[in-house]
C-alpha cells in the first residue's frame, strides 16, 4: 500500500492540548458492526467474566534535557536507549562532534560517537554517572511531550498510565491514559483477568514514514519484556482478549511461538500494516486517534480494515472528537 492511503485532514483545533479530567471522562467511539458513541468509563460494558485485558506497564522517563555545550551554545537532547557503551541520544545543537562536552545542570556528558543517519541528529553519549542517573533525571529532565502539544503539562504524572511501572519509554502508551484505578477495579470485579506486557516506546513508534511505498519503511527496534506469569495468564484466556494500545498489540504479535504467547526479553522491529494476518487472536483493541501517515494508523488499519477505519475517523472529525495523545479513545472490535 501507499503512504498516501493513510492520509487525512484534521483541523488543528481537534488536536488535544491537555488531558481531560477525570481520565475516564474522555469520549469513546466503539467500532463494531456499527459505530457507537460512549464515554470511556462505559468500556466496562464491553467486558465479560473470563475476558483478559492486556496492558503495557512501561513508564515514561524524563528523557528530554536542556543544556549547553562547554563553549556556551544551547543544546537539547532526547535520550533514546541505553547501550553497553553509553546512551543513544538525539541532540539538537550546532557544531557537535566526538569529544564535545555537554552540561545539563548538574549532569555532565560527552559525545563518544556521531551516529548521524540522513536527516537525524543521533549520537552515542557518556553521562558518566550511570549509578544515579535515574534520580538525576527525575530532578532535571522533562517528559518528552509530542511536538504537536504546545501547552505545558503541570502534572508530570498525567503523561503516565496509573499502572505504569517499568521505566524506559520516551513517549506514553497513550491508550492507557484513559484508565483510572477505579475503572480497573470495576473491570476486575466483573471477573476480567489483567495481564501486563512491557514495551518501551521508542523512535520506532513515532518515526515518520517517508517512503511512499510503505513496505520500504524500516522500524526502529523497541524493547519488549513479557514474564512467564503474564504469558500464562494470556494463554489461559477463555473469553475475549482485549489489548490496550498499539504497543500492547505489537508486544503480543512479537512474542508468539507456535500460536502461544511466550515469555521474552528482547527487541522487536515488527511493522504491522495492511494486509497483515494477526496471530494473537485479539478480539478488541483500545486505542487513540492517530496521526496521518503514522505507523500507528497503519497498525489499526490492518486490524479494522483501512476503509472501515478511515470512515470512522471521518465521523469522529465531524463530531469534534479530540485527537492524538491527550485525545479521545476508540474501541475496535473484531
Amino acid at each position: 500500500m501507499k503512504l498516501s492511503d493513510f492520509d487525512y485532514y484534521l483541523p488543528k483545533e481537534l488536536i488535544a492540548q491537555s488531558p481531560i479530567e477525570p481520565r475516564d471522562a474522555s469520549r469513546l467511539m466503539v467500532l463494531g458492526k456499527n459505530i457507537e458513541h460512549r464515554n470511556f468509563s462505559d468500556i466496562v460494558d464491553y467486558f465479560e467474566k473470563g475476558d483478559t485485558l492486556v496492558l503495557n506497564d512501561s513508564r515514561v522517563i524524563p528523557a528530554k534535557l536542556q543544556g549547553k555545550k562547554s563553549t556556551g551554545g544551547h543544546v537539547e537532547a532526547l535520550m533514546i536507549s541505553r547501550t553497553d557503551a553509553g546512551y543513544e541520544c538525539l541532540i539538537w545543537g550546532k557544531n557537535l562532534h566526538e569529544g564535545s562536552k555537554l552540561h545539563f545542570g548538574e549532569l555532565e556528558a560527552m559525545i563518544l560517537e556521531v551516529r548521524n543517519n540522513p536527516n537525524t541528529n543521533r549520537y552515542l553519549v557518556d553521562f558518566g554517572c550511570n549509578s544515579n542517573l535515574d534520580s538525576i533525571l527525575e530532578k532535571i529532565g522533562e517528559a518528552p511531550l509530542p511536538p504537536y502539544i504546545k501547552k505545558k503539562l503541570d502534572d508530570k504524572n498525567r503523561y503516565q498510565t496509573v499502572y505504569s511501572k517499568e521505566k524506559g519509554s520516551i513517549a506514553a502508551p497513550t491508550a492507557g491514559l484513559h484508565f483510572t484505578n477505579g475503572l480497573l477495579d470495576r473491570i476486575i470485579k466483573k471477573g476480567v483477568n489483567i495481564a501486563y506486557v512491557t514495551l518501551h516506546v521508542g523512535l520506532g513508534t513515532f518515526t515518520p514514514v517517508k517512503a511512499e511505498d510503505i513496505e520500504k519503511h524500516t522500524m526502529e527496534p523497541e524493547y519488549i519484556s513479557i514474564s512467564a506469569e503474564n504469558a500464562k495468564v494470556i494463554n489461559r484466556n477463555k473469553g475475549k482478549l482485549m489489548a490496550a494500545g498499539t504497543t500492547t498489540v505489537k508486544a503480543l504479535e512479537s512474542s508468539l511461538v507456535d500460536g502461544k504467547i511466550s515469555s521474552m526479553e528482547g527487541s522487536s522491529q515488527l511493522f504491522i500494516y495492511p494486509p497483515y494476518e494477526f496471530k494473537s487472536k485479539i478480539d478488541g483493541i483500545i486505542t487513540n486517534f492517530h496521526l496521518p501517515k503514522s505507523t500507528l494508523l497503519m497498525l489499526v488499519s490492518a486490524y479494522a480494515g483501512r476503509e472501515r477505519l478511515m470512515a470512522a475517523y471521518s465521523e469522529a472529525i465531524s463530531l469534534s472528537y479530540r485527537f492524538y495523545s491527550f485525545g479521545d479513545a476508540m474501541l475496535i472490535l473484531r
